[in-house]
């Protein structure tokens, strides 16, 4: 994650692709182009080879948060206590189900971003606050995000990718849904960090001696 700062200038909106004649253009491949094109509006046009040429060298590339949309960083332990197993096959529908909008996993940081409109950092500044006592951020203005290239969708060792794809352009997580995930995950966290101090106690009391209980990553 690189920081910089991104200068406001007003976005103008994607318009709908016209294939050519005789082209046959699949929704799914149409939806993708669209995302793209509104993912690299985030930049200036003289920019949009360079971020191409990213996403085909390098698989991801730096966009800039805060004008189009913002990021909450969720750590990979809190979406794990949630889900029915540790595995991408698991927590991908998981969260597709949770927060029907998009969400880039990192699996080198073991941590995954909700994308969700611009104004949250700022339209939601007192839980954003209380989300870091659970290691959860939100990233907006002068923060930038590894961005997957749009058809990167499946998980691979060390590569970020679309855990959840961008069902359109536009289309982002909705605050309150995030919300209610982390409210969530943190009391799942709090309950199994008292169940391992239960377990210790009880094995104390019968004096089984054993290293203090580890605690659940945040």
């Amino acid at each position: 994650m690189a920081h910089g700062t991104a200068p406001a200038r007003k976005l103008s909106a994607v318009q709908p692709l016209e294939p050519e004649p005789g082209v046959l253009v699949h929704p799914a491949s149409d939806r993708r182009l669209a995302v793209e094109h509104w993912l690299l509006s985030t930049e200036p046009r003289e920019r949009h080879s360079q971020i191409r040429a990213e996403w085909n060298e390098y698989g991801v590339a730096l966009l800039p948060l805060g004008t189009l949309f913002s990021a909450v960083r969720l750590p990979g332990a809190l979406i794990q206590a949630l889900a029915p197993s540790r595995e991408p096959q698991d927590i991908d529908p998981f969260l597709e189900e949770s927060l029907q909008g998009p969400v880039i996993c990192d699996p080198r940081g073991s941590r995954y971003y909700a994308l969700v409109p611009a104004s949250v950092p700022r339209t939601w500044r007192q839980a954003v606050d209380d989300w870091r006592t659970h290691d959860v951020d939100c990233l907006g203005r002068d923060a930038y995000l590894g961005v997957p290239r749009v058809d990167a969708v499946e998980p691979r060792p060390n590569e970020s990718y679309w855990s959840v794809p961008m069902p359109s352009a536009a289309m982002l997580c909705q605050p309150l849904q995030v919300a209610r995930l982390i409210a969530a995950g943190a009391h799942r966290l709090a309950e199994i960090a008292e169940q391992a101090d239960d377990m210790h106690a009880r094995l104390r009391s019968a004096g089984v001696l054993l290293d203090p209980p580890p605690r659940p990553e945040r």
